[in-house]
């Protein structure tokens, strides 16, 4: 599901390092020189690039006005893979192993340098009759802010889009908003030196960053789960957007819940399924050690429903729902200006669900990193530790 769909999973990024003066033209340049190129009519097995989000059979970047809507970049990876599957691919290579055998009676086996020969030459025969399967993932590039969205979870996707970023904007790179990055991109400066001393990581690595750190997420999630449970649920914008500073919300916990816990046997998970009244499974898993490492999040403004299923280690959002799009349709309006209204009205609605989601984590960090978190700590432990 891409950036136009109500529901889509995203991760964010901050994009890093020497900007030239003159960014639109240069990234025009850039994108046109790395499009994507069809292998339709070639042998070839794979092709990434970039195309147009609103049409993915155009990859032509000749000017600004392809993918630039206001202080927003907007184009689509593109990746065509072919593939054969496996037991097709022995099939044909056992027939060619034993018209060799069959030609050869000398021989016993195949010698590998003529497996490998003929285990080429089959792909090469079936790559011409396999039409290679097309996969798009969106990004949207604020120009104001630098931050980066991109609409895929898949680990080895987002190296792709991470390594083709890199390849395609020279001197540039994607940083991970990560719990930590997060939290140092949502607290107010005055609370950064706090949010330093709890760093638990040893290197400025993101990797160690986010290892080293895992109390973000766990002790956010436990923190709604309380709030959920023990609280009025309500609370206030803290973070500049769309919306004003001091707006009242609501947010809870409901629906899906994932808990873990390490020890000498592995990793044990639980998945709590289902709407959630005292959620008692999940508290009994708590007092068994586990702890919180996913869960789905309710965010409610007025009339306004967002819902996001929050991966804690990374602070992904998975399967982010925000309200419907609704545009109303005008005599004169074509399909392209419709389209563009469509784009901003989307953005508008993500970026206010993830204006009230940081103001949400904000609160916690508020809490977690002022003096009196152990009193917090201890009454939460004592409210999920007794029977």
């Amino acid at each position: 599901m891409g950036i136009y769909s109500n529901t889509v999973s995203i991760c964010q990024f901050n994009v890093a390092g020497d900007f030239p003066e003159d960014l639109v033209p240069w990234i025009t340049e850039c994108l046109q020189k790395h499009s994507f190129n069809s292998i339709e009519d070639s042998l070839d097995e794979q092709s990434i690039g970039w195309v147009h989000t609103d049409d993915h059979q155009n990859s032509d970047f000749i000017n600004d006005t392809n993918f630039k809507k206001d202080n927003y970049a907007l184009f689509t990876l593109r990746r065509d893979q072919r593939k054969i599957p496996a037991a097709l691919l022995k099939a044909y290579q056992s027939a060619q192993e034993q018209n060799f055998l069959n030609a050869n009676p000398g021989f016993f086996r195949v010698p590998k340098h003529k497996r490998e020969e003929l285990r080429d030459a089959v792909k090469l025969f079936l790559f011409g009759k396999t039409l290679p399967s097309p996969a798009t993932y969106d990004v949207v590039w604020d120009l104001k802010t630098n931050v980066v969205t991109f609409t895929s979870l898949s680990p080895k996707t987002i190296d792709v889009f991470e390594t083709e970023f890199k390849k395609t904007f020279p001197g540039l790179r994607l940083v991970t908003l990560h719990p930590y990055a997060r939290a140092e991109q949502t607290l107010p400066e005055e609370k950064k030196e706090l949010l330093e001393k709890a760093n638990l990581a040893t290197t400025e690595s993101a990797l160690d960053l986010i290892r080293a750190n895992q109390w973000i997420g766990k002790d956010f999630l436990l923190w709604l789960l309380y709030g959920t449970l023990n609280g009025s649920g309500e609370y206030k914008v803290r973070k500049e957007g769309h919306t004003e500073l001091s707006t009242p919300f609501v947010a809870y916990l409901n629906d899906r819940i994932v808990l873990q816990a390490a020890n000498e046997a592995g990793k044990q998970k639980i998945t709590v399924a289902g709407a959630q009244d005292q959620f008692n499974e999940v508290l009994a898993a708590l007092r068994d050690g586990k702890q919180i490492t996913e869960a789905t999040i309710y965010i409610e403004k007025d009339e306004n429903l967002w819902r996001v299923n929050l991966k804690g280690e990374l602070f992904y959002f998975g399967s982010f729902k925000s309200p419907s799009v609704q545009i109303e349709k005008e005599a004169g309006i074509d399909a392209a200006s419709e389209k563009e209204a469509v784009f901003f009205e989307r953005m508008y609605l993500l970026e206010t669900g993830i204006q009230l989601f940081d103001s949400l984590f904000m609160q916690f960090l508020t809490d977690r990193l002022e003096n009196s978190w152990h009193v917090s700590s201890q009454k939460i432990q004592e409210w999920y530790g007794s029977e």
